[in-house]
C-alpha cells in the first residue's frame, strides 16, 4: 500500500517504522527521531501515508513530512511561511510562499526544542489559532 487514502494510521504508523528500518543508517535514525519529536510536541498528530511513501504527520491539515534522500532528510512545513522561526531552524523551500523545509545532513543535529515549537506552531496555525509573523 503506498497512498494515504488506502492506509489506517495504524498501517501508516507500520509503513513509517518499516522505512525507518529499510534505511538502516544515520537518515533513518534521523527520521525517527523526527518523528518522536513530533509526536511529543503535537500527541494528537496523525501519521499518514502520502505520494508514494511519504511520510506525513497531520493535525487539522499536514504538520510536516519526511522525505529522505540520498544526502539529507528533508522535514517539510506545509504553511511554514506563516510560522516564525526564531532558532532558524528553515534552510531549504525558502523562496515560496507556503511551505518552508529543514534539510539536514549527515552529522548535522537537530535543534529539538526549536523543531518541537515550530510544530505546535503549525498545530495551532491549522487549528485556526493566530502564530502569524508579525
Amino acid at each position: 500500500m503506498t497512498r494515504s487514502e488506502t492506509t489506517t494510521p495504524g498501517e501508516a504508523s507500520a509503513l513509517i517504522d518499516a522505512r525507518i528500518h529499510e534505511l538502516g543508517d544515520w537518515r533513518g535514525e534521523l527520521l525517527a527521531r523526527a518523528r518522536a519529536l513530533i509526536l511529543r510536541a503535537e500527541p494528537d498528530a496523525v501519521e499518514e501515508w502520502k505520494w508514494r511513501g511519504v511520510p506525513v504527520w497531520s493535525r487539522g491539515g499536514i504538520l510536516c513530512t519526511g522525505e529522505t534522500y540520498k544526502d539529507k532528510v528533508k522535514l517539510t512545513f506545509a504553511k511554514g511561511a506563516a510560522l516564525e522561526d526564531p532558532a532558524g531552524l528553515f534552510n531549504a523551500s525558502l523562496d515560496g510562499n507556503a511551505r518552508r523545509a529543514i534539510d539536514l545532513f549527515e552529522g548535522e543535529d537537530l535543534d529539538e526544542a526549536a523543531f518541537m515549537a515550530l510544530i505546535a506552531a503549525a498545530a495551532r496555525l491549522n487549528a485556526g489559532k493566530k502564530t502569524r509573523k508579525r
